[in-house]
């Protein structure tokens, strides 16, 4: 028996040589631009039944706009007939209200501009998980988080090329008081990350203080010198209190952004069943309502305020009344707010890898991919709740937020649709190579190989005995690795040191003007 002293070569080529090609390689994309049509699971004729309906809820049943007396004065200037808390709509006019004024598509401001992102039209803008009290890992197990795991989330978001914004609440920071843990929020967006951010929306207050911060970090790039107008730098999240409810918190907040001409995601947050009908329809037809009515607020306190068609939508267990996820009735219920998003004429939001799982496993996974795969068709242009969701929203994880960002890269290959061009078609590489033989060697496959064909960070296409030789990891696992590695590798942003001691030292000051409280 003889023995090959040699290094044996492993399949898969170099890993090093592959790292120094994606050292080189462009820089991803600020954000998707869609090149395939979206789907529709109805025709025209059903929409303008599922718009009819939402009419008549406005006209019949109303929205309660509760402990806002500004609203109220709004809508009854616009022509709204308000009872007390009620407000009912004549037929179309939250609809022509919109149309009148919102815009179609708008660009989100960021720090560097090179990561600013459109919102609407043919851009998908895929945005971290928002609002988990706990966090998992693997070592840790499921936690409440901190303000060191909120800017774990935020670096690993700014270290994902397919991860196009830092989102908002990534996590709640639960070792800070409630009242002041939004100046730490929104300073870990902008301090560690230099992609686009969410705002506060918890008080108006909050609202305003994070409107106040993006004046220091923007500075004199803060107003358009064409326009004149604020630059929109801020987008934010605005949930009806469904059913057919907006309170004064989410009022406040949204008075304040849309008057300072940042960005608003109106969305109602339903879980059908409990907060709307058991049926898709009638679903749709609420989410409707109650997303226009907010929408028609902000263009009442500032017409042209960029608005966002959102909505959460979920259906309750019928056995034991909790959420559940991938399933096929919220699927349909955003491809048809999707396309009433259009016909709107506003941008849209919904989606995510949304899973009631509790660790990243096979049932996340199916999950997930059911959600995204939706949205990622429908049409959503900005699809929070991406990456790292498990356990219904409760936990934000970090081994399944690398999973998620790994499938949020095919969904920005699939959406860049076909290359029908002379190197697409490859007749020449038929003429090479002719019948009967491989295409391996021949020269559009070594110019074109290095892209061809989507290279997933966390999935193993080994041999058996290769995987059993790395130790026999399932996906869990690398996940774990690579984002211990991506913290380990992350370098902070550039940012001016004055902009940075001008937004600490207001922090301070804001933070001693009152005392702390956990409400």
């Amino acid at each position: 028996m003889t023995t090959d002293s040699a290094p044996k070569r492993r399949r898969g080529g170099g890993r090093a040589d592959r790292r120094a090609r994606q050292a080189n390689a462009a820089p991803a994309p600020a954000y998707i631009t869609r090149k395939v049509p979206c789907y529709e699971v109805i025709n025209e004729e059903g929409l303008e039944t599922i718009e009819e309906a939402a009419d008549t809820l406005l006209e019949e049943i109303g929205i309660d706009f509760r402990d806002y007396p500004l609203a109220l004065e709004l809508f009854q200037e616009a022509g709204a007939d308000v009872q007390g808390e009620r407000v009912r709509f004549p037929r179309g006019m939250c609809r022509k209200i919109i149309q009148d004024n919102a815009p179609k598509q708008f660009m989100q401001h960021a720090r560097n501009p090179a990561k600013s992102v459109q919102i609407g039209g043919d851009a998908v803008v895929l945005v971290p998980a928002y609002g988990p009290p706990f966090v998992y890992d693997i070592e840790g197990g499921r936690r409440y988080g901190t303000i060191e795991d909120f800017q774990n989330f935020v670096k690993l978001a700014y270290m994902s090329p397919a991860i196009h914004h830092s989102g908002g609440t990534v996590c709640e920071p639960v070792d800070l008081p409630v009242n002041k843990r939004h100046f730490d929020m929104v300073y870990s967006h902008m301090k560690y990350s230099d992609k686009c951010f969410m705002g506060s929306v918890t008080a108006a207050e909050r609202a305003q203080d994070t409107v106040d911060m993006a004046k220091i970090l923007f500075g004199d790039n803060y107003i358009d010198p064409e326009t004149g107008v604020e630059r929109t730098v801020i987008i934010n999240l605005i949930n009806a209190n469904s059913p057919m409810v907006f309170d004064d918190t989410m009022l406040g907040a949204a008075k304040v952004y849309a008057e300072n001409n940042q960005a608003c995601v109106v969305s109602p947050f339903i879980l059908a069943g409990a907060m709307s009908p058991v049926t898709v329809a009638g679903t749709s037809a609420q989410i409707l309502a109650e997303a226009m009515a907010g929408m028609a607020f902000c263009q009442l306190v500032r017409s042209g305020a960029p608005v966002v068609f959102g909505t959460f939508a979920s259906a309750v267990s019928m056995q034991s009344g909790a959420p559940t996820f991938g399933v096929p009735e919220p699927s349909l219920v955003m491809y048809i707010c999707a396309a009433l998003a259009r016909r709107l004429g506003v941008p849209f939001r919904s989606g995510g890898g949304l899973n009631a799982s509790k660790v990243a496993d096979a049932q996340a996974g199916y999950e997930a991919a059911n959600t995204l795969q939706t949205a990622m068709l429908s049409g959503v242009n900005f699809m929070l709740h991406t990456a790292g969701w498990l356990e219904g929203g409760l936990v934000m994880g970090y081994e399944k937020f690398v999973m998620d960002a790994d499938q949020a890269g095919m969904i920005a290959k699939f959406l860049g649709g076909v290359d029908l061009s002379e190197n697409g078609l490859a007749l020449d590489a038929h003429r090479e190579v002719g019948p009967g033989n491989h295409f391996l060697g021949c020269a559009h496959t070594q110019a074109s190989f290095q892209d061809a064909f989507y290279i997933s960070k966390i999935a193993d296409n080994n041999s058996f005995e290769q995987w059993q030789s790395e130790g026999s990891q399932d996906a869990m696992q690398r996940a774990n690795t690579r984002w211990k590695q991506m913290l380990a590798d992350y370098q902070v942003p550039e940012l001016d040191p004055a902009i940075d001691e001008a937004l600490l030292a207001y922090i301070a000051e804001r933070k001693a003007s009152f005392p702390d409280a956990n409400y």
